[in-house]
C-alpha cells in the first residue's frame, strides 16, 4: 500500500488554472478536492481508480469454463413427456391431407421425434414455467410428397410454438403473439 501511496503523490501534479489558481497537491485516496475556489485532483490517484475498475470489470466478465466433455443431464417431466401426441388440426379449425398422421413424442432426455406426415424428424425441446415449450434443431427427412405444404405447416407449428395447453387428451400450441398454432390428440 505504501508504494501505491508514493506513487500517487509522485503522478500527482500541480498544473495552473484558467482563473490564475494553481492545482494543489493532495494525498493518496482523494481523485478530486475543491477548497474555496480552488479544485484538486490527484492524476495518480484516479490512475489507480480508473485501472482497478477496469481490472474488476474485467474479472467479472471473464466468460464461465465450460465442463470438459460432459453435457448438460436433461430429465424431462409432465404429461407431455412420454406420450405420443397426433396431430387434430393446424390452426383453429384446418385439418390437413398427408399420406401418415403427423405425429411427435417428447422423450425424459428432451429430445423429440415424430413426423410431419410425411418426412420424420427430430430434435430438441425445452419445457419452462407457465407450459412454455421451445422445439429446436429440427432436422427431417427430404422424402416428396403429394402434399408438402401441409407437411410444413406441421413443422412450422413446431418451430414457433410457444406456449402449451392440456385439457384431457388434447394439447393446444400457441405462437408468442398468444394466437392458437394447432391441435393435438393424445395416441392411445
Amino acid at each position: 500500500m505504501e508504494f501505491l501511496s508514493s506513487y500517487c503523490k509522485k503522478a500527482t501534479r500541480s498544473l495552473p488554472r484558467s482563473h490564475g489558481h494553481q492545482w494543489k497537491i493532495v494525498e493518496a485516496g482523494n481523485y478530486v478536492h475543491k477548497e474555496n475556489d480552488k479544485v484538486t485532483i490527484n492524476v495518480g490517484a484516479a490512475l489507480v481508480g480508473v485501472a482497478a475498475a477496469l481490472l474488476i470489470s474485467a474479472c467479472s466478465s471473464a466468460p464461465e469454463k465450460e465442463s470438459a466433455g460432459k453435457a448438460e443431464s436433461t430429465t424431462l417431466s409432465g404429461p407431455l413427456v412420454e406420450q405420443r401426441w397426433n396431430l387434430l388440426l393446424v390452426g383453429t379449425d384446418e385439418r390437413v391431407s398427408l399420406p401418415a398422421t403427423p405425429f411427435f413424442q417428447i422423450g425424459r432426455d428432451g429430445q423429440v421425434s415424430g413426423s410431419d406426415g410425411c418426412n420424420r424428424f427430430t430434435g430438441s425441446v425445452k419445457l419452462g414455467e407457465n407450459q412454455r415449450i421451445e422445439f429446436s434443431q429440427l432436422a427431417s427427412t427430404r422424402m416428396a410428397c403429394p402434399n408438402m405444404e401441409d407437411a410444413k405447416r406441421v413443422t412450422d407449428m413446431l418451430d414457433t410454438a410457444y406456449r402449451y395447453l392440456i385439457d384431457h387428451d388434447r394439447l393446444v400450441f400457441f405462437g408468442p403473439d398468444s394466437r392458437v398454432l394447432g391441435g393435438w390428440r393424445e395416441a392411445n
